[in-house]
């Protein structure tokens, strides 16, 4: 459905911050990208969105096909035309306006109002705590909140993809469990997911299929219950030494920079 050839990003005609990514994504599936902080992460998802041009970046080499057709030189609007939404990190709500409002913004291409109320049902039936918070000014609900109203925005345009950017970045445990529950729903329902995580725990979980990139690259890939048994995946992103012992996030880095030292 999705995919990527040889794909190399660049930043104000310098800095190489993609280096020759191929990967894939099915219809239905969920795919994890994993990695530390500058892997490359959200650089794949901005390629994918055709939100690069904002930040002075391009696709400079290799290309990227949706349904087959290459969609690596369009606009961002026109991505979201043919079924794809990014969702990106930092909760990016519009404050200023209720959560019912923030819904309404993202199904604002759906010209049948009877439609539009049916997509606003479905996400009240998914996250019943949208439902009681629908008059809620947006910059006053809790990250937590936000993040459903973002992913409940997302849904309201029906799209063939959902590429989301760090869903539990600054939540509480208990809110991750919210809304990887809601994910994981979506996922049910058919929903096909790109997701960008560096809660590799609860990523794997969700994730059909993982990638682990390292300075741009892809080092690493299979089915996410393989890859979250192998033991370098579970020492460096999941630290978790291979006799069970869980480590610091601190040691977590220092074998992180180990593993770099030693090649």
């Amino acid at each position: 459905m999705l995919e990527l050839h040889n794909v190399e990003v660049t930043y104000s005609d310098v800095i190489l911050a993609l280096k020759g990514v191929s990967l894939s994504l099915r219809e239905g599936q969920c795919v994890a990208l994993l990695g530390g902080n500058g892997a490359g992460k959200s650089t794949i998802l901005k390629a994918i969105s055709g939100t690069l041009k904002s930040e002075d970046g391009k696709v400079s080499a290799g290309a990227i096909t949706l349904e087959g057709t290459p969609i690596h030189n369009l606009e961002a609007s026109e991505v979201v035309r043919r079924g794809l939404i990014h969702v990106m990190e930092g909760r990016r709500v519009l404050r200023h306006m209720t959560a019912e409002q923030n819904l309404i913004v993202g199904g604002h291409m759906v010209p049948d109002r009877a439609e539009l109320k049916r997509r606003l049902d479905h996400v009240y039936t998914l996250m019943p705590r949208l439902a009681n918070l629908k008059s809620r000014t947006a910059g006053f609900m809790s990250g937590g909140e936000q993040q459903l109203l973002l992913i409940g925005r997302a849904m309201m345009a029906r799209p063939k993809i959902i590429a989301i950017d760090e869903p539990s970045l600054g939540l509480a445990p208990l809110m991750i469990h919210d809304v990887y529950e809601v994910l994981s729903r979506l996922k049910e329902e058919g929903t096909t997911f790109f997701l960008v995580e560096q809660n590799s725990a609860a990523g794997l979980g969700l994730a059909d299929y993982a990638y682990v990139l390292e300075n741009g690259r892809v080092v690493l890939d299979g089915r996410a219950d393989k890859l979250a048994q192998n033991e370098d995946v579970k020492e460096f992103y999941l630290g978790v030494t291979a006799s069970g012992e869980r480590k610091s996030y601190r040691d977590v880095k220092h074998y992180r920079r180990r593993k770099r030292w030693l090649g």
